[in-house]
């Protein structure tokens, strides 16, 4: 009887482990991540950056969220030597389309592209402040602008689209160095990101992110990554992409037209807002001295005695350099995105000119 009893025990453990196991087999099969970020095009702008739960833990660390990706660009805008960290996400099962090696990536509606703009070593305590983060979400009609402005705690940015100034301090290269950074108001973020007045992200092309960044997972080329993340659907192998112009390993040349295409080529070609200049300065058609503006008279912004807007060999003739030089709101180039000079970039710009090969007339 006993031996009975435990025999009829066994078969019945035996038979609810099978379906335990069977349960468990089940449910991890069927398990499935899913990203925390909440982006509903009915609501959005939120109020607060943490609503959209792109990142995780403190806000100010910006630590991204599952399926927020990081990203960087090969060379960056100038904005009064901030720095920035970039982020990206799409709804679950969309990518970007790629269409070419030097267009904006094709988005699919819901993405977001976030960039945050911050200082290190900030006086008077060497601490890291962020002043804003910027949003851009694509809507089923189009991109809209959400700028978001980070409290003095650094514990929430809120919305704000009205435009403002704040003062920044800081040591950069062991110099102190000062500006009244200008947070843009929604027609500012219009005056750079529209082609043909259709509201558009800049930098975000496959020439830009062609490079290796180190993730947490290791370092990987960010358009495999991307690929392999289900971001994007293709990209060119042998993608013609632009260089880092710090990089002194690459030639003068490729240096200086992607600094030009990053900070000028936004409104300097067709559809821009710039694009009845005789200039054409993305990276993909400067290899023709003519969009360089090399040799090219300008028409107007005149303020000096420069010939040419690049008088080859002759820097100091040169129109283009003297308008990223200065800070005069009716003469500087880019017109808004700065109170102060890029000495390092205007350097670069002057050393490609008076390095050319041939004078002009």
């Amino acid at each position: 009887m006993r031996k009975h009893y435990l025999l009829i025990t066994f078969l019945l453990l035996s038979a609810f482990a099978t379906i335990i196991s069977c349960g468990s087999s089940d449910d991890s099969s069927d398990y499935k991540d899913l990203s925390p970020v909440v982006v509903d095009l009915t609501t959005v702008p939120y109020p607060k950056l943490s609503d959209y739960k792109f990142f995780e833990g403190e806000l100010k660390n910006l630590e991204p969220a599952y399926k927020v990706l990081p990203y960087d660009l090969n060379s960056s805008l100038f904005t009064d030597y901030a720095l920035k960290k970039r982020f990206v996400w799409m709804p679950e099962g969309s990518h970007a389309i790629y269409t070419s090696d030097s267009e904006i990536l094709n988005f699919p509606t819901g993405a977001a592209l976030i960039k945050n703009f911050y200082y290190e070593n900030v006086l008077p305590a060497n601490t890291t402040r962020i002043i804003e983060t910027r949003v851009m979400i694509k809507k089923a009609d189009g991109w809209i602008f959400a700028s978001y402005v980070w409290n003095n705690d650094q514990t929430e940015a809120f919305l704000d689209m009205d435009g403002s100034t704040t003062t920044v301090t800081w040591m950069q290269n062991e110099r102190e160095k000062s500006v009244n950074y200008v947070i843009p108001n929604g027609n500012d973020c219009t005056t750079c990101h529209s082609s043909n007045s259709i509201y558009t992200p800049i930098g975000i092309k496959p020439q830009n992110l062609f490079k290796n960044f180190s993730y947490t997972t290791g370092e990987q080329n960010q358009l495999e990554k991307w690929k392999s993340e289900g971001y994007i659907n293709d990209y060119a192998q042998n993608t013609t992409a632009t260089v880092n112009w710090e990089d002194e390993s690459k030639s003068l040349d490729l240096r200086a037209r992607s600094y030009l295409d990053i900070n000028c080529a936004h409104c300097h070609t067709p559809g821009g807002n710039c694009d009845d200049m005789p200039l054409n300065l993305a990276f993909v058609a400067t290899t023709n001295p003519i969009n360089l503006g090399i040799c090219v008279e300008p028409h107007d912004f005149v303020s000096g005695n420069q010939t040419y807007i690049i008088a080859a060999q002759d820097s100091w003739m040169s129109l283009l350099p003297f308008k990223m030089q200065s800070t005069q709101q009716s003469e500087m180039m880019p017109p808004i995105g700065r109170t102060t000079s890029h000495r390092e970039g205007t350097a670069l710009i002057n050393e490609w000119i008076d390095a050319m090969e041939n004078p002009c007339p």
